[in-house]
């Protein structure tokens, strides 16, 4: 993937707001109308920029709806990879990571619903790259909820896999039925299935 090159190219600071123009634009005509019904020249008008401008920072369009979920994708490992590494008994650090990854995936819920509802389009070699972003992400939560068995923290009756796909269907599900002017907060959804997981691990 092309993905976002470095704005800072040029001395003019003008680049990276360029691509994320692009991207937020993107991101808005692919939830308006579809991915397959989006063409790039209707992409680029709409940001206002040329062709040669969205190839310069994207190598397509299939890379701009890999980034629409790779940006979000980023952003969960990096925090992930925060709690994980945090000095605090496993018991909180699985449970803050469970509870951010609710609360990330509500606060980006157009980009994930968009990647989940479009993937198909994307080449067999991105759809692998993807899926392994994805796994990684995946294998790291994986492994507090090892630690914690380990430990006797957590019950070791269930197995790991099967925990990490429970909680991860029920963030994979918020899309479907999520609104704003619901009556939780994204925190509230959060601590509540993070607290399903905890109980659901409980010796």
């Amino acid at each position: 993937m092309a993905g976002i090159k470095d704005g800072t190219s040029g001395g003019n600071g003008t680049a990276r707001p360029v691509a994320q123009r692009l991207l937020a634009t993107a991101t808005r005509l692919f939830a308006e109308q579809g991915y397959d019904r989006t063409s790039v020249q209707e992409i680029v008008d709409a940001a206002g920029v040329t062709k040669g401008a969205l190839y310069h920072y994207f190598g397509s369009k299939e890379d701009l709806l890999r980034e629409v979920y790779g940006r979000v994708l980023r952003l969960q490992q990096e925090r992930l990879d925060h709690f994980a590494d945090a000095a605090a008994p496993v018991e909180r650090r699985l449970r803050d990571a469970a509870a951010d990854v609710v609360v990330t995936t509500i606060e980006n819920l157009d980009d994930t619903k968009i990647f989940f509802r479009s993937m198909h389009h994307l080449s067999p070699e991105t759809d692998k790259q993807v899926r392994a972003e994805r796994r990684r992400y995946h294998e790291r939560f994986r492994a507090l909820v090892e630690e914690g068995q380990r430990a006797g923290v957590f019950t070791a009756d269930v197995p790991a896999d099967l925990v990490v796909d429970y909680h991860f269907g029920s963030v994979h599900h918020l899309g479907t039925w999520y609104r704003e002017d619901g009556p939780l907060s994204p925190q509230q959804v959060a601590d509540h299935l993070a607290d399903l997981l905890l109980r659901a691990l409980r010796p």
